[in-house]
């Protein structure tokens, strides 16, 4: 089962919505002229800045994305076997098309997951999907949290304004964090950068 980016964006409405506390502290690292914060609040907990780099696509800067989590890790499978709230801090470095974000997104998970996975978790997808298909595309400069809330599921904010959330469980979102840490990773650079381990 191959999902497409129609059917996982366009079909199902998200509707559930939660409030989360969100936080900063001083700047801890600059990627191209992006700063990530040391620290940022989730759920109530602080997480670290676990690492950040550049998402390029034909050399192409498409955006910076900083990985947070309750405890610094280096390897893609303690990552996904963490507990606690989990954030994906991305900032675009250029304008991108919701369709365009959406294709690379979906092509992600179909990369990083395999048959059984997607099947089991269709229904999630389409709704954290339907939270995506909310958006009018990205400016250049637009920052994006994709959080993990234990208890609640994912939610998505664009410039500190929640977008929607979807009351999935972790697996679909472990699924979404394979599409940057997987083993077909968007970016192979940018996975090394956000583990924060330039030989891995």
């Amino acid at each position: 089962m191959i999902l497409s980016y129609k059917g996982a964006f366009k079909t199902l409405l998200a509707t559930a919505f939660l409030a989360c506390a969100i936080g900063q502290s001083a700047s801890a690292a600059e990627v191209n002229g992006i700063k990530f914060d040391e620290t940022v609040k989730v759920a109530g907990k602080d997480l670290k800045l676990n690492g950040a780099g550049m998402r390029t696509k034909f050399i192409l800067k498409v955006y910076a994305a900083g990985l947070y989590l309750t405890e610094k890790k280096t390897n893609t499978a303690d990552i996904l076997k963490t507990e606690g709230p989990r954030r994906v801090a991305i900032t675009f470095a250029r304008d991108v098309s919701t369709d365009s974000f959406g294709e690379s997104f979906m092509t992600g998970i179909n990369k990083n997951t395999n048959e059984a996975e997607r099947a089991r978790l269709a229904t999630q997808f389409a709704k954290i999907g339907e939270v995506f298909g909310m958006l009018d595309g990205m400016k250049k400069g637009d920052v994006m949290n994709i959080d993990w809330i234990p208890g609640s599921g994912t939610l998505l904010t664009m410039n500190g304004k929640k977008v929607g959330d979807v009351p999935s469980e972790i697996a679909a979102y472990n699924a979404m964090l394979r599409i940057w840490l997987g083993e077909n990773p968007a970016d192979a650079s940018l996975k090394r950068a956000m583990l924060n381990a330039p030989n891995t």
